[in-house]
């Protein structure tokens, strides 16, 4: 019987694992909305291609306070896409490997860093920040407005058959800022169909970018 009891005392219990959890994930996605803000028609609603090197190097630059990483301008372009004679669209795949992708084809780009002093109008062209206490996700809106001025040369109306014009954009990214232009970075890239931008239209994009946290907690 003593030696039974002996066997009891000796019984311990499991230790609770209070090590803090280090394996955290962060997922990243995006959204991109692009329309007419005086009419309100929709001109393309769909997600975007994240390239995962670029934004981790994004990411990292501006959590150490690096001065750079931050996301800077918009980039267009028309190079995504191509229309065949019957008006069949093929898309290429967007560039998310190699840390110098790039646009297909970039014909025109915009500062939408509110914080830039090359932004000209930060009222429209900025970023916001947007949060929900207890939640794990926050989301980046970028605004960008094509003027009706905007880009220069384009053409009165959107009357333009020619895929290949410099202003009928087909794809866009969102480029992280670095200080020389070799080191800026292609960090988000989506296509669709042709869009002509002209001087009879404002184009307005609202992109979001979701930065999630994976480790838990409310999603």
């Amino acid at each position: 019987m003593e030696q039974e009891n002996a066997n009891e005392e000796s019984v311990t219990e499991p230790v609770e694992d209070v090590r803090p959890n280090e394996n955290g994930q962060i997922a990243i996605s995006g959204h991109i909305k692009i329309f007419d803000p005086n009419s309100g028609e929709v001109i393309v609603d769909k997600r975007n291609a994240i390239h995962y090197e670029n934004i981790s190097e994004a990411l990292a630059n501006s959590l150490a306070n690096k001065a750079v990483g931050q996301i800077y301008s918009m980039a267009f372009g028309n190079g995504g896409s191509s229309v065949d004679t019957t008006g069949v669209i093929t898309y290429l795949p967007p560039n998310t490997t190699g840390q110098n992708a790039n646009l297909y084809n970039p014909t025109y780009s915009k500062v939408v860093d509110d914080n830039s002093a090359s932004n000209t109008d930060t009222t429209r062209n900025k970023l916001t920040v947007t949060h929900t206490t207890g939640k794990v996700y926050s989301d980046i809106l970028v605004s960008c407005l094509l003027d009706y001025g905007e880009p220069d040369g384009q053409d009165a109306f959107d009357t333009t058959t020619d895929s290949n014009s410099a202003f009928v954009f087909d794809e866009l990214g969102l480029i992280s800022y670095a200080d020389s232009v070799e080191n800026k970075r292609l960090i988000t890239h989506v296509i669709f169909h042709p869009v002509q931008k002209s001087l009879n239209r404002l184009i307005q994009i609202d992109y979001t970018v979701r930065v999630q946290s994976l480790s838990g907690g409310n999603s």
